[in-house]
């Protein structure tokens, strides 16, 4: 099969595109030939070697894929069949889906949902996921469209973007937090009702005017503290990402005046049950426009020089790799 073979070379990570053979199959895996995959930040750092995600080599990167089974080991999936893959450590510690074939475990796979084809499911991907999980999240807490405004930080990007577009086809005013002017119309677009300026979310006091009935975090920071800081009283932030760091600069102040839920949300591990559930969910409430919207469209032998401009934030929404 063909695929991105990342290798290590006196300290360095080398990204090539090459034919390379599958380990055997084990007794509950599942081989899937693989129609479209994601390019994500995680992969990003995988290619360029600038993060610590690949930890043996050689390593097929891609957190995520959609395609057909073609021979399984696992009686809940048969040959033919359409599915889709996010997490579960692929394409970090097991062969990844930026290549024309995928062998992984049964319990990874969600069957496609009807209405969805692998090129959408791809669309939406890895980040896709995460932000209905969080939308779900803020739905549980009680924020309702009724409830008032939902900002969503780090807007332009994968998880963002589609943050957008779901709360806005469930009802809700979106405002975006970008740090890029050449987003404004593409959010708007996906349906923010009014655009932030990430300058604004920069300093915070322990406790601010109460903004927001609800919030998507995907960058974490001092961003993440500003947001909790306004808060409305029982409203709730999804926290799902740490772009601009992990370590959060805030007080106990919101949680035990303005009674805040910090709820975070992973889509790595996250129960089949769980991201079954959301998948569903995602594949009734997109619009079709979104997928015309939110997706750049590469080729396999493109991907690793597309990865350093993740890494440079000069990427909007979803960048999606044609694999066959």
């Amino acid at each position: 099969m063909k695929a991105i073979v990342l290798e290590q070379a006196e300290g360095k990570t080398l990204a090539s595109v090459k034919q390379t053979a599958l380990p055997a199959a084990g007794p509950d895996e599942v081989l899937v030939d693989v129609d479209w995959s994601g390019l994500n930040y995680k992969d990003a750092l995988a290619i360029t070697g600038k993060g610590k995600i690949i930890r043996n080599f050689p390593m097929v990167p891609g957190i995520d894929f959609a395609g057909v089974v073609n021979h399984s080991n696992d009686e809940r999936f048969s040959a033919g069949q359409q599915v889709v893959l996010t997490g579960w450590g692929v394409g970090e510690n097991h062969w990844g889906g930026l290549a024309e074939q995928a062998q992984v475990k049964g319990d990874w796979l969600v069957p496609l949902p009807a209405g969805l084809t692998a090129r959408k499911a791809m669309i939406i991907g890895t980040a896709g996921l995460t932000a209905m999980l969080c939308v779900m999240a803020l739905e549980e807490a009680g924020v309702t469209p009724e409830s008032g405004e939902v900002v969503v930080t780090g807007a332009s990007g994968g998880v963002g973007s589609t943050a957008v577009a779901l709360l806005h086809a469930l009802g809700y005013q979106v405002a975006a937090v970008t740090g890029r002017e050449s987003t404004h119309d593409y959010l708007q677009k996906l349906g923010a009702a009014r655009i932030v300026p990430r300058s604004d979310f920069a300093q915070t006091r322990p406790l601010e005017k109460q903004l927001w009935a609800g919030a998507v975090d995907t960058v974490g920071g001092a961003v993440l503290a500003k947001v909790l800081a306004q808060i409305n009283y029982s409203g709730c932030v999804a926290a799902c990402g740490l772009a601009g760091g992990f370590e959060l600069p805030t007080t106990v102040m919101p949680f035990i005046l303005r009674n805040v839920r910090l709820q975070g949300v992973d889509s790595v591990s996250a129960p089949l049950a769980r991201r079954t559930a959301a998948w569903q969910r995602l594949a009734e409430v997109l619009p079709e426009s979104f997928y015309a919207d939110a997706a750049t469209e590469i080729s396999l032998e493109e991907a690793p020089a597309v990865a350093g401009a993740f890494l440079n934030n000069a990427i909007q929404g979803r960048t999606l790799v044609k694999i066959r």
